[in-house]
């Protein structure tokens, strides 16, 4: 016979609340500035809005290293690069390295996990069900594709992931590799001969869907989206084609690599990117709210790190830049107390400590990451005092105002963001009394 504390406990097990679902919608390549509310981006994001109104978006948000996987290893781990195991693209997550995922599933949640995961770059095998070390790292279920260019390169022949299976399997595998590689990095903005219905990103749109309809019933779930977009090259069906063909965009800050209508179409692609992930979201939301669970469901958007679309003449990521290091981020959900912009300094490996928290699981010693869920309950509006960030030689910390960035150009460069957004004037020189303050935060 139990004793009557054994029976106690477990009455008061199944007379608390349920536990909220959580759900992490990440893109890859991002900009912090194309989110709705800007008047000079024209973009069509209901579903981001709507998020929005009933929630939190954190203007002043960055990623710990804005590399696809270092920046994925910190917020599985929840540490620090410096501390995450991961240096660069070059490098697998180390498996003897807890993961939130773990943790998550061990207290009882159904963790999923679809899209680009990104946590074996160095070994180019996915399985073709895309479950080759999903429960390793943590998942119950999980659909792991390869991003954009190892899929291309590593199954043009033999399909090493399940998108590439898929196109395979469709007959489409040959024109994908063909069209993929003669785009060149963001020379081609013509529309891709693939339909929509094999567009990666509307692949993962229903893993999603598919991991959902599959969860228990009875279980809280974590499901995290990782899609493909609006990641480099910037190939968009024809479809997508026809919606921002009339736009303006700003030009690039300082570039002065391509001609002024190849730029905007660059951005008018990239915006049609964000726009089909926008659509995926609704989606996913949809089978959610068709679950009953919209309401007990923390909804997570974010980015992994941003993009410079041209910025200061540079692509994709990798810089200190603000284009590169900013990542957009909105949450909303049960508990979180909606009031639009936030302006609190996080880091998105705060997010592992911040699923931790919702998720009533212990925190554990030495974890970097600290959870935003008292900034978005209302009880503060501060977070950190400042932001830290870094990727192989360089390093960066930002107070929210001044940024000190050392190791990337011979001359290490301060900038004052409230008066300088675009980070054009470098005030090394004279700001001695900032650099000194900043230069005590800078990570090892």
């Amino acid at each position: 016979m139990p004793s009557l504390l054994s029976r106690r406990t477990v009455l008061a097990s199944l007379a608390a609340p349920r536990r909220p679902n959580l759900l992490l919608l990440l893109p890859d390549q991002w900009r912090p500035d194309w989110m709705p509310g800007q008047p000079a981006v024209p973009l069509r994001l209901p579903n981001l809005e709507k998020l929005i109104a009933r929630g939190v978006r954190f203007s002043r948000a960055i990623t710990p290293s804005p590399l696809c996987a270092p920046a994925r290893a910190c917020l599985a781990s929840g540490f620090d690069y410096r501390r995450c195991g991961v240096v660069n693209n070059g490098d697998n997550y180390p498996l003897a390295q807890a993961t939130y995922y773990q943790l998550l599933r061990d207290s009882g949640y159904h963790v999923m996990g679809c899209g680009k995961l990104d946590l074996h770059k160095k070994t180019q095998e996915w399985g073709l069900d895309g479950r080759r070390l999903v429960r390793e790292w943590g998942f119950s279920d999980a659909i792991d594709n390869a991003g954009k260019g190892d899929a291309v390169n590593s199954g043009a022949l033999v399909p090493k992931d399940p998108y590439m299976k898929l196109l395979h399997d469709q007959g489409q595998a040959e024109i994908h590799v063909r069209d993929m590689k003669g785009r060149k990095g963001y020379v081609g903005t013509y529309a891709t001969p693939l339909p929509d219905a094999l567009y990666c990103d509307n692949f993962i749109t229903r893993n999603a869907q598919t991991l959902l309809n599959a969860a228990p019933a009875n279980q809280p779930w974590h499901l995290a989206v990782n899609f493909t977009g609006p990641h480099s090259p910037v190939d968009i069906t024809a479809r997508m084609e026809k919606t921002v063909r009339d736009r303006a965009y700003p030009q690039p800050n300082r570039n002065t690599q391509y001609e002024a209508p190849h730029h905007l179409a660059i951005r008018q692609n990239y915006s049609a990117m964000c726009e089909n992930i926008d659509r995926g979201i609704g989606e996913i939301l949809a089978a959610v709210e068709k679950r009953g669970e919209l309401d007990d469901t923390i909804v997570i958007f974010s980015s992994d790190h941003g993009e410079m679309l041209g910025d200061h003449n540079r692509w994709g990521k990798h810089v200190p830049y603000q284009a590169s290091v900013g990542i957009p981020m909105v949450v909303a959900g049960p508990g979180v107390k909606a009031r639009g912009e936030s302006k609190a300094l996080v880091s998105l490996h705060d997010l592992t400590a911040t699923f931790l928290d919702y998720a009533n699981v212990r925190k554990p010693t030495g974890m970097d990451s600290r959870s935003l869920g008292p900034l978005l309950a209302g009880r503060t509006h501060v977070h950190r005092s400042h932001l830290v960030a870094a990727l192989e030689e360089w390093r960066m910390v930002w107070d929210g105002r001044h940024k000190l960035i050392e190791g990337y150009e011979k001359e290490p460069q301060l900038f004052d963001l409230q008066v300088d957004p675009l980070e054009n004037s470098n005030l090394w020189g004279q700001q001695l009394k900032i650099r000194t303050h900043l230069k005590t935060f800078l990570p090892g």
